[in-house]
């Protein structure tokens, strides 16, 4: 498949990576020739320094015979013009941008998308995406991390686990005679800021960070076995009432279990756009690191505070000092991957990515064959891979214990007609089943490998 990205930034570089490695023929364009060469320099693509939306610059990327293209850049209205000149001058079969503006993501104008107007087959938006995982981890409070697998079947948890923790130095084969009817893996271990993929005779100990695959009716358990509490969040305080801000609160008052929502906003005008969108939440205008202002909003008293404003310090300043005034629980958006050290050492209990929940996001939606969706867990250092078994896979028809998997890699969870099932080594992979593997980086080309298939999944 021969795929253009538009925008070389690290969702741009992300994509390209994940593409380049399933050997498709990939070309970067951006305006930043550094960025272009930061591209070609590390991964096995092309490039093209030049603005993404100038026909010249499409047709020297070889848009004249590609199949899809991306554009990803900063700018919305880059990205809206570079799908309309690659759908009527080159007729690019598939288009997908990636588009901030709320307005243009508001559903009452979303004929503007249609292929008569503006041809953009999959809109994503960055926003709506962090929104989505935010909320994701107020749903999991105990949890650092969390992503939905197998047709939302299958749940990652990502559990820091404290001295009290029941089933500390315990060997992980044990743990699997101990709860022989809960269907959790544990499938990744980071000790001492190294991540590592745990073999049977393994234990975990305190301070370790944990990767659970764990079926989603077995969460709450899951969460007791490690020592964790899956308590519901009636309080909520936000600080950053922008689009993502706006768009937790909206859920949070819409849905079944009532939670009381209050929103710091520094900025006058859209603390005001915010509290006019709303009808139960309370809007503050002020500085959330301000610690009058938290005592205000009741931050002693909140559930769990989130921190999702554009700046990524005053996002992990706040969640600290929450944190100092009482709150049991801090999420902070960071887009820094190299700060995120730094949460377990400040007391934050768990992060949003936005340029992994964005890149997660656009490989679901471009991938039609074998792998169904690519999840990046922490500066990239491992990935969960969702994949579905092709007949002329390597693996269909074999027993996981028959699989020469790589040591960094372990089998998840398996959809098999439908139902998720906990795999075991006499567990056998059959073609149509959907696997979640847990890859280290370094392995990935390797699982690549393993799902490769002799015809286009395309």
């Amino acid at each position: 498949m021969k795929v253009i990205i538009c925008g070389a930034g690290q969702v741009g570089w992300q994509i390209a990576r994940h593409l380049a490695g399933e050997r498709n023929d990939v070309t970067v364009v951006d305006s930043n020739p550094d960025l272009v060469r930061r591209a070609t320099d590390t991964l096995d693509v092309q490039g093209v320094a030049g603005f993404a939306s100038y026909p010249d610059v499409l047709d020297r990327a070889g848009a004249r015979d590609a199949d899809m293209i991306i554009a990803a850049t900063h700018s919305d209205e880059v990205n809206m013009v570079t799908c309309q000149v690659a759908h009527s001058v080159f007729n690019i079969q598939r288009k997908i941008a990636r588009l901030r503006s709320q307005s243009y993501l508001t559903a009452i104008y979303s004929d503007l998308y249609r292929r008569d107007h503006l041809p953009i087959d999959v809109v994503i938006s960055p926003e709506r995406e962090v929104a989505e995982a935010a909320l994701k981890r107020l749903a999991t409070p105990s949890a650092f991390d969390t992503e939905m697998f197998l047709d939302d079947r299958a749940q990652l948890l990502g559990l820091r686990l404290d001295e009290n923790c029941p089933v500390l130095n315990t060997p992980l084969r044990q743990l699997t005679d101990l709860f022989s009817t809960l269907r959790t893996i544990v499938v990744g271990v980071r000790r001492n800021g190294v991540l590592f993929a745990p073999e049977a005779g393994d234990q975990l100990f305190a301070a370790d960070e944990c990767y659970l695959m764990t079926h989603i009716d077995d969460v709450g358990r899951s969460m007791e076995v490690f020592g964790k509490s899956h308590a519901r969040q009636d309080r909520v305080v936000v600080i950053g009432g922008g689009n993502v801000g706006l768009a937790v609160a909206k859920t949070l008052e819409s849905g079944e279990h009532r939670v009381r929502t209050r929103i710091i906003e520094k900025d006058r005008k859209i603390a005001e756009k915010a509290a006019d969108a709303l009808e139960r939440t309370i809007v503050l205008n002020g500085d959330g690191l301000n610690t009058a202002l938290l005592l205000e909003a009741n931050i002693s008293k909140a559930d769990a505070l989130l921190a999702v404003t554009d700046d990524d310090k005053t996002n992990m300043l706040a969640a600290v000092r929450a944190k100092a005034q009482g709150c049991p629980m801090t999420i902070a958006l960071i887009n820094d991957p190299t700060l995120v050290p730094l949460m377990a050492p400040l007391g934050i209990d768990a992060y949003i990515n936005p340029r992994a929940t964005t890149v997660s996001s656009i490989l679901r939606h471009i991938r039609h064959g074998r792998v169904r969706g690519v999840y990046s867990i922490g500066d990239a250092e491992a990935e969960i891979i969702e994949a579905q078994v092709l007949t002329t896979s390597p693996i269909a028809g074999q027993r996981i214990r028959d699989i020469d998997f790589p040591e960094g890699v372990l089998v998840g969870g398996v959809l098999k007609n439908g139902e998720m099932i906990k795999p075991t080594g006499k567990t056998r992979i059959d073609e149509g089943d959907v696997i979640a593997l847990f890859s280290l980086a370094k392995d990935v080309g390797e699982v690549e490998r393993l799902l490769q298939v002799s015809i286009d999944f395309f």
